[in-house]
């Protein structure tokens, strides 16, 4: 007996996604908290190691997310216009959130990236202020969990309805 374990599936990877939101709004949190000169579009500040602890926890959670969901269900392709045309629903939906759930990904990880990186100088820096990249990213992280579910479930019933059904005979 084949043993379904989509929905734990589902839920590893928001329960990922919403761990990986709230670091990155806490590591926004935490370099807020340090102390920092502004002068209009510049600013000179200390590093927060806090910040940067929480920065690279989110990015590395919504890496693994990522990861899971797409290694899990593997990759559901249309090659051509007639494939797009010829495709059901599910298998378009699959294709459709997989494209936004690989842009969200570059996005969100970029931010998150980006604002840990400004913090991890232990030197105090000056520069083009970066502020809400860490909470940006963060927020993407919901997002990308929402597509990226909705890749994996539309992909399990593509991959479903294109299995050959089998008639059980008595």
């Amino acid at each position: 007996m084949a043993r379904n374990y989509g929905f734990l599936i589902c839920i590893l990877i928001m329960a990922m996604d919403i761990t990986a939101g709230i670091l990155g709004i806490q590591a926004e949190i935490a370099e807020n908290k340090v102390k920092h000169l502004r002068m209009w579009i510049f600013e000179c500040r200390d590093p927060s190691f806090q910040a940067f602890k929480l920065g690279l926890a989110a990015a590395i959670l919504l890496g693994l997310a990522h990861v899971i969901g797409n290694l899990l269900r593997g990759c559901v392709c249309i090659w051509t216009k007639d494939d797009l045309d010829r495709a059901t629903a599910n298998k378009q939906l699959a294709v459709a959130s997989l494209i936004f759930s690989w842009i969200v990904l570059a996005v969100a990880f970029s931010m998150l990236m980006i604002g840990t990186l400004s913090n991890s100088k232990s030197r105090k820096t000056c520069g083009i202020s970066h502020h809400r990249l860490l909470s940006i990213g963060g927020i993407l992280c919901f997002i990308h969990g929402l597509f990226t579910v909705a890749y994996y479930v539309s992909a399990t019933a593509a991959a479903r309805e294109d299995r050959p059904r089998t008639t059980a005979t008595a």
